[in-house]
């Protein structure tokens, strides 16, 4: 059986196990063929074990996690409809020519890709595939479906080569820079800086979304956004109030393993079939993805200063609005890379608008394991109070302006309508 990673809620494995073991007594029962209305089991396990692979293993930062899972996701869900229909591969690949295991096919799939860029977990992934296999009948179902798994997962793999992954970039590191510039924080250097040349997985190009760039030094709106983070984002003497204050730590968790884990939670809790939960991760994930290649770049190009650089240089931006700060610091450790726009904004936008589109309203629950969090539980069933908390919390965290995190937001709901458009409204 495949295992769920530690970070996963126990009420949610132990009902994506039941659902996974249901799939596999309902496929032993009957021939391994196209089963319309199978359940989203299989992919809700294998989406647990690539956070675990990815995150958990391979120690991906979320930036870089979210597109690796993106990957696998669009893999899956290339196996599945080319076996149940219901929508058109993303990627060229052979028809099943004959009935095929759908679940096979999923897993086979997501198995390969992960393999592939992780070789140090194939003894684990292998495990799991082999265990969870071992419950399959061996007949022409499963053997034509563990070849529309491998199809779709070398289709995408070939489709990835030389894509900008791990390319060297090296961004621009003046001696002394000019007021408004980057500068590594205590944080570190600029995380995945390769990432703002990567190739998209759904979009044409990152740069089809561009915004107008960080609001001037010298305007009324950058003096109210840096007096707001200042006031509201310190580590002490700050103006939140507690309930703020714990939104912020909420907020300040790994989004892409909470988005995760409520995408799992959601695919059981309205009882998607295999095709509906494939193409959420698919979509989802894919978006998500593309909004942060499309978000780094847009950092690599305007290379937009942190709020704790701009409020301790106050005196240099020009600006007689603005306060020097020297001691000040954030209620969090800054992020390592550039500030604008919002990374935490253009995922939870283009996840956010996903949902929306897919099921025709929001309703996801999160949980967080950020220390000194009280509420570890929020339930949001509207996209627009959601994005207003990630808002809110980030800039409380003294991460952000706000101007960053609305154009991280718009950012995030342009690329989701680009790639809803490619997947339809789930039933």
């Amino acid at each position: 059986m495949a295992r769920a990673p530690t970070s996963v809620r126990r009420g949610s494995v132990v009902a994506a196990l039941a659902v996974l073991l249901s799939t596999v007594s309902v496929t032993a029962a009957q021939p391994a063929s196209s089963r319309a209305g199978s359940a989203a089991g299989i992919v809700t396990s294998w989406n647990a074990i690539a956070f675990r692979t990815i995150s958990a293993e391979g120690k991906k930062p979320p930036p870089v996690a979210q597109l690796y899972l993106a990957l696998v996701s669009t893999a899956v869900y290339n196996a599945v409809v080319t076996v149940e229909g219901g929508g058109r591969p993303t990627l060229r690949q052979p028809a099943a020519h004959g009935p095929a295991s759908s679940d096979v096919a999923a897993a086979t799939a997501a198995h390969d890709v992960l393999v592939r860029y992780f070789p140090a977990s194939e003894a684990a992934l292998d495990a799991d595939y082999d265990a969870w296999l071992a419950g399959i009948p061996d007949d022409d179902g499963r053997v034509r479906g563990q070849r529309v798994g491998h199809d779709a997962a070398e289709a995408l793999l070939v489709s990835r080569v030389d894509d900008g992954r791990d390319a060297p970039v090296t961004p621009p590191r003046p001696l002394d820079p000019p007021p408004g510039m980057w500068a590594p924080t205590a944080s570190g250097e600029f995380l995945a800086p390769w990432l703002a040349f990567t190739r998209p997985v759904l979009i044409r190009s990152p740069r089809q979304f561009d915004r107008n760039g960080p609001d001037s030094l010298r305007s009324d709106q950058y003096a109210a956004d840096v007096e707001e983070v200042r006031t509201m984002g310190a580590a002490t003497g700050s103006r939140r109030s507690p309930e703020q204050t714990d939104l912020a730590l909420f907020f300040s968790d790994n989004p892409v393993r909470q988005y995760q884990d409520a995408m799992r939670d959601l695919a059981l809790r309205r009882d998607l079939d295999i095709v509906d939960a494939a193409r959420m991760f698919a979509a989802v994930n894919g978006a998500g993805a593309d909004a942060l290649i499309t978000c780094w770049r847009e950092k690599y190009v305007h290379y937009y200063w942190r709020p704790e650089t701009a409020i301790h240089q106050a005196d240099a931006d020009g600006n007689p609005a603005t306060v020097v700060d020297a001691a000040w610091t954030p209620f969090g450790p800054t992020p390592p890379y550039p500030e604008y726009p919002s990374g935490h904004a253009c995922l939870t936008g283009s996840t956010a608008h996903v949902l929306e589109e897919l099921f025709g309203r929001v309703e996801v629950t999160l949980e967080s394991t950020a220390p000194g969090v009280v509420v570890t539980t929020r339930t949001y069933s509207s996209e627009r109070a959601w994005l207003d908390d990630v808002t809110d919390a980030r800039i409380w965290l003294g991460f952000h302006f706000r101007d960053a995190m609305d154009d991280g937001l718009r950012i995030g709901r342009q690329v989701a309508d680009a790639v809803h458009d490619r997947f339809g409204r789930a039933d």
